[in-house]
């Protein structure tokens, strides 16, 4: 019998007693509980790939990245040669906020662990959002913020060549609402590591509210850690879940293995 359990109070389910991934009951289920709880978590599914493939076409359309739609997470450039990319991802963020439309959502099985480290940070932006006082809320609705490869890029190499900031701006800006209205009345925020800057604003005042705001989203209560087994299932809405790697060594055989899934919903 298909069970779930909460991760944390605001966000996370784990799901139990799952015998067919595939099968259509299971998975809508799964969606019903993404939508709410924003992650979900199934350990000890060993998924291969055809498998994790064929559990992400079911959620939607598999975007393919560099040409493939399996993509392994390693910080090894023998294995993966984003590897030093990569890095940025020690940063919280929110995929494809660059983009008009963002993936919807994004899943990762785990084949090799990290023995020190290499955990995988979430945390709801809908939880913060609810959360906030409601002159906050009034402050922040009308503001607008640019997002950029660049800013999450500088996170990590703060003094970059030419030839790096070249590669980073060839990737176009995006400005959205700070906070995202959605179709389906509720709202989210919509900041992290590509957060530039608020428009209009004055570059210390909005550096200051950005990092305020990025603070409060992912303080614990609105947080989950998860510590990966090996087989762990985990998918999660990425239009309105944070996320971040823990730290892990270089040298680790920890791999990943990704998918991503079309969005459906634009950034306004």
């Amino acid at each position: 019998m298909i069970e779930t359990t909460a991760l944390s109070p605001h966000l996370g389910v784990a799901v139990t007693g799952v015998e067919d991934p595939l099968d259509d009951t299971l998975i809508n289920r799964c969606m019903e509980a993404l939508k709410w709880r924003g992650v979900l978590l199934v350990r000890g599914l060993h998924l291969d790939d055809d498998a994790q493939l064929a559990f992400s076409r079911k959620v939607g359309e598999v975007v393919k990245l560099g040409g493939q739609e399996i993509f392994t997470i390693t910080l090894d450039p023998a294995k993966n040669p984003a590897a030093e990319y990569l890095k940025g991802t020690f940063n919280w963020h929110i995929d494809g906020t660059t983009e008009r439309v963002p993936s919807k959502a994004t899943t990762l099985t785990a084949r090799h662990i990290a023995m020190v480290g290499g955990g995988t940070q979430f945390a709801s932006t809908y939880a913060a959002y609810e959360n906030l006082a409601g002159k906050e809320r009034e402050r922040y609705d009308g503001l607008r913020v640019v997002h950029s490869l660049e800013a999450a890029q500088r996170k990590v190499k703060p003094d970059p060549t030419e030839k790096e900031l070249a590669a980073w701006r060839t990737v176009p800006t995006q400005e959205t609402s700070l906070v995202w209205k959605r179709r389906d009345g509720r709202r989210s925020l919509v900041i992290g590591a590509t957060a530039d800057h608020i428009v209009g604003m004055e570059p210390g005042e909005s550096a200051a509210l950005l990092d305020e705001l990025l603070d409060w989203s992912t303080q614990e209560r609105f947080r989950y850690t998860h510590d990966w087994e090996v087989g762990d299932l985990v998918m999660w809405d990425n239009t309105g879940m944070l996320h971040r790697a823990l730290p892990y060594d270089a040298s680790s055989e920890r791999t990943l293995q990704r998918t991503t899934v079309f969005g459906d919903e634009a950034l306004v």
